[in-house]
Parts: structure tokens; C-alpha cells; sequence
């Protein structure tokens, strides 16, 4: 009887506007006086910045060959209302890049009418739109919120690094970051068996489902049974990895592969030819030198390719520098002594000689880079950095890398202390 007395003062307190208490927020003593276990504290409820808590939400995938006309005029959405959110915001969303397979949300209001209100689709798993139905026609985009989680992965190499990754269970994004931090110096076209890695990254999260790998922050990769340890650093507002000295992971190209006279010829998609009389491309600079002039490797790398074109290239070569990069160097006039296929070359190393072998008016070296196997401009490729830890910034690293290798070695020890129960637990059986 007590208890209804109060609620029912408080009601008229409330209604008399005596009380400041805020409806659907919980009193606290100083505001009302008391406080009660049993009153409950209301959450609003979200979903893609729309309160949802008097709607009701339909969850459902675009079909295949479904448009926006066809989902939403189920809906009862006239067709004015959906040529109108078409045209008039194509620019926060084109309606015709929805794919079937993709999250849609249409909301309703909660009663009898069940009025559409929000029509919602998921872009991806972070970006999505948001288009008014109602009297107010708008749209927007956003993204959802998402979490970064450190986590861990390990792997002994038996046949490649993607089929370990993936094989165990992690992300095959988790590959492509691995071998771009390492692409200047582990050769992954010549990984070893048990060739192995533990590395600390970055694992993002969106409404607790993994969605993606962020940084890889520290790891040790054992190569030909030598450890090279990779440490993310930050310096003058740019990342990068360095190995436990401070040195950077990256390696420069040199700018050219000779000193050279000029230039003959730019890379251009029509060039035409001199010998052949027509246009045709021209995926190379021309470099004008003297007949034997030498010709260096612009980096350290594989020589995947060494031979003769009559009617074209001459005598040429192609260095692979790492999975990205790729360069090639024809019209030699010879190669120089001990370069055959296979062989590792370091940057500035003598590869051969200007010539002018195959199709060539004159001594030039043809030179062509690629990257990821499509050429591109040699004379606009960004050099990868490859700056040291400055010594301004050598404390801040070398404390970073006494932190991660502690991780890395704790990290293994667990590893192996695991392996360890294991093999006793089987000899136990």
C-alpha cells in the first residue's frame, strides 16, 4: 500500500511539474529524495543513427536483379518518392550500384499504418546509406563504428605463406600485409619448408564480426634459419617498418640504371616507331649512351629472364626485385660475367652493356619497369622511403622494440610451452 502511495505521489509531482526528473531517467536522492532498485534507467535504442525504438525494422538481402523501385514499392512507396531519392541524391549514393546479396533495412512505424519511414542499405561492412521516406526526403551515408583488437598468428611455412595463413585459420589479408612488410627482403617465390613467423597486428571489428587486418605492429620472420624482426614506427607523421637497428625494410631504386647523355625516347601509350613506320606503344624510357656504356641493376633482386629477340628487345633482361616490381633492360650489347638466370643481383651491380641488338636504330638501353606486372612509367615511380630511424627518435624506437620483442618472446614461449602439453598429453595416451 506504502509502494502505491509513493507512485502515485510521484506521478503528481511529476504532472505538476514539481520535480525536475526527467521521464524515462532514473532520480537520483538529491533529486527526488530517494531511490528505488526497482526503477528501471531507459536506454534509447540506435540503429544507423535512427532512433528505432517506436519502428519496426525488416532485415533482408537485395535479390538478384531486385531494384529499388521493385523492393520498396512492396513497401507501399510511391514510385514519385523513389525517382525523387534517385535522382536527387545520386550524389551521396548511386542507386544503381546496389548489388544483390547486400543488407537492406526498410523501418516502419510500429502501429496499424505501418508507414515506411527509413529505407537503409549496407554499402559494405562499414559503409552504408540512409534514405527518409517520409515527408522530409533526405539521404546521408555513414559508417559504423568500428573496434581494433591485438591479436596474434604464427605458422611454420610447408608449401607457401598464404596457404599457412589461411590454412590456420587466419585472414588471407594477413598474407598480402606479411609479404608487402617483407617484400624487400625475403624472397617469397623462394620461401623455404619451415621457414616460420609470429607477429603481433591489428584485427578490426564491426558489431563484433571481423572485418578486416589493420597494421602488423612487430613480428619475426625466420628465413633460411635467420630471424629478420619487423617493428611498425612512427616518425615526422609517417609509418614504416625497421628491423631491430633502426634501418628501414624498404630499399630504394636508384634513379637510373647508367649515367646517361639524355633521354631519347619517353614512355608513351603511341610512339612512332622510326623502323617500323607506325604507331604502336612505347612501355619503356629510351636511354642514348655510347655502345658499352655500363647498365646497373636499379636494385637488389632475381634475374627471372635473360635471353635474345631478333626482331625486337636485342639482348635483354628482367630483375624481379620482390613481388610488387619488376624491371627490364633490352639492346644490351652483352650481359655482363656471371649473370644468368637465377642469378641474385644487389643494387648497382654491372648487369651488361648499351647496345644496339634487335630492333634499334642506334645504341640505347630500353628500359621498362613494372608493377604488378603492368609497366609503368620508370621516371615517375615513387622510390619506396628508405629512411632510418633518425637519431632524434632512437630512444622512443629502441624503447617500442624492447616492449615488442618481450611480446614476441613471451609469445613464443607460450607457444612452445603449448606444443610441449600437447606432445605429453599424446604420450600419455
Amino acid at each position: 500500500m506504502m509502494r502505491q502511495y509513493k507512485q502515485l505521489l510521484k506521478l503528481i509531482l511529476v504532472l505538476s511539474g514539481i520535480t525536475s526528473c526527467l521521464v524515462f531517467t532514473r532520480c537520483s536522492p538529491s533529486q527526488s529524495g530517494e531511490s528505488s532498485a526497482e526503477e528501471q534507467v531507459y536506454e534509447p535504442q540506435y540503429m544507423f543513427d535512427i532512433l528505432v525504438d517506436s519502428l519496426e525494422i525488416i532485415q533482408d538481402q537485395i535479390g538478384k536483379n531486385q531494384f529499388l523501385a521493385d523492393l520498396l514499392q512492396q513497401y507501399g512507396v510511391p514510385y514519385a518518392t523513389i525517382d525523387l531519392l534517385s535522382r536527387n541524391f545520386r550524389d551521396t549514393f548511386d542507386v544503381r550500384r546496389i548489388r544483390a546479396g547486400n543488407n537492406y533495412f526498410v523501418m516502419l512505424t510500429n502501429d496499424s499504418l505501418r508507414q515506411p519511414k527509413y529505407f537503409v542499405y549496407e554499402i559494405n561492412k562499414s559503409d552504408y546509406v540512409v534514405f527518409s521516406l517520409s515527408d522530409s526526403l533526405y539521404a546521408y551515408s555513414g559508417q559504423k563504428s568500428v573496434e581494433t583488437h591485438i591479436e596474434w598468428a604464427h605458422g611454420i611455412i610447408h608449401s607457401s605463406l598464404w596457404n599457412t595463413i589461411v590454412g590456420q585459420g587466419y585472414d588471407a589479408e594477413l598474407a598480402i600485409k606479411l609479404s608487402d612488410v617483407y617484400a624487400w627482403t625475403v624472397d617469397f617465390f623462394g620461401i623455404q619448408k619451415y621457414d616460420n613467423f609470429e607477429l603481433m597486428y591489428e584485427r578490426k571489428y564491426i558489431d563484433g564480426e571481423a572485418v578486416g587486418v589493420g597494421k602488423i605492429l612487430a613480428s619475426r620472420f625466420n628465413h633460411y634459419n635467420k630471424d629478420q624482426f619487423a617493428f611498425y614506427f612512427e616518425q615526422d607523421g609517417e609509418g614504416d617498418y625497421f628491423d631491430e637497428k633502426g634501418e628501414s625494410l624498404r630499399r630504394a631504386f636508384l634513379k637510373a640504371p647508367l649515367k646517361y647523355s639524355r633521354i631519347s625516347s619517353h614512355f608513351t601509350h603511341s610512339r612512332y616507331h622510326p623502323i617500323l613506320k607506325i604507331h604502336r606503344p612505347h612501355h619503356g624510357v629510351d636511354y642514348a649512351a655510347p655502345t658499352g656504356t655500363p647498365v646497373y641493376a636499379i636494385g637488389q633482386g632475381v634475374v627471372t629472364r635473360k635471353g635474345f629477340q631478333k626482331g625486337g628487345a636485342g639482348n635483354y633482361l628482367y630483375i624481379k626485385h620482390n613481388s610488387t616490381y619488376t624491371t627490364a633492360y633490352m639492346h644490351l650489347q652483352k650481359f655482363a660475367s656471371g649473370i644468368q638466370e637465377g642469378t641474385r643481383v644487389t643494387q648497382g651491380q654491372l648487369i651488361g652493356y648499351v647496345g644496339s641488338t634487335g630492333l634499334a636504330t642506334g645504341p640505347h638501353l630500353d628500359f621498362r619497369f613494372f608493377k604488378h606486372g603492368q609497366p609503368v612509367n620508370p621516371l615517375t615511380v615513387e622510390s619506396p622511403p628508405a629512411k632510418p630511424v633518425e637519431p632524434q627518435n632512437m630512444t622512443a624506437f629502441a624503447n617500442l622494440v624492447a616492449e615488442k620483442q618481450k611480446e614476441l618472446t613471451d609469445f613464443i614461449n607460450e607457444l612452445n610451452l603449448a606444443q610441449s602439453d600437447e606432445i605429453a598429453s599424446e604420450s600419455d595416451i
